[in-house]
């Protein structure tokens, strides 16, 4: 019964904080130099509706020499294009940032 307990409070609390959003888009653009990555999301209302506020996200990799010899310095943080100072280890993290400084999820 403990263990039952447990579990449901543990599946309550990842309900109630799990961050809700819809992938619009995803795209890696760029060749030669430089190249970024893209994702768009769509954020949740508390109420698990669909938004209309979007969140941007971008990241960069700056590429140099050609060919087999190219080589490229590693892609930077995310960032939410309306906070660009901001930088986030991974894409998901920097859509719920975005999301929640809107009020939403």
């Amino acid at each position: 019964m403990k263990k039952l307990f447990i579990s449901f409070v543990v599946i309550l609390s990842t309900a109630i904080s799990a961050h809700a959003y819809q992938v619009l888009s995803s795209r890696e653009l760029g060749k030669g130099d430089a190249r970024n990555q893209n994702v768009v999301v769509k954020c949740t209302t508390e109420m698990g509706k669909l938004s209309n506020q979007t969140c941007s996200l971008r990241r960069y990799v700056k590429c140099s020499g050609t060919g087999i010899k190219k080589k490229c310095s590693g892609w930077q943080g995310w960032r939410d294009l309306r906070n660009p100072e901001k930088q986030f280890s991974d894409w998901q993290t920097a859509a719920n940032e975005c999301c929640r400084t809107m009020g939403l999820r």
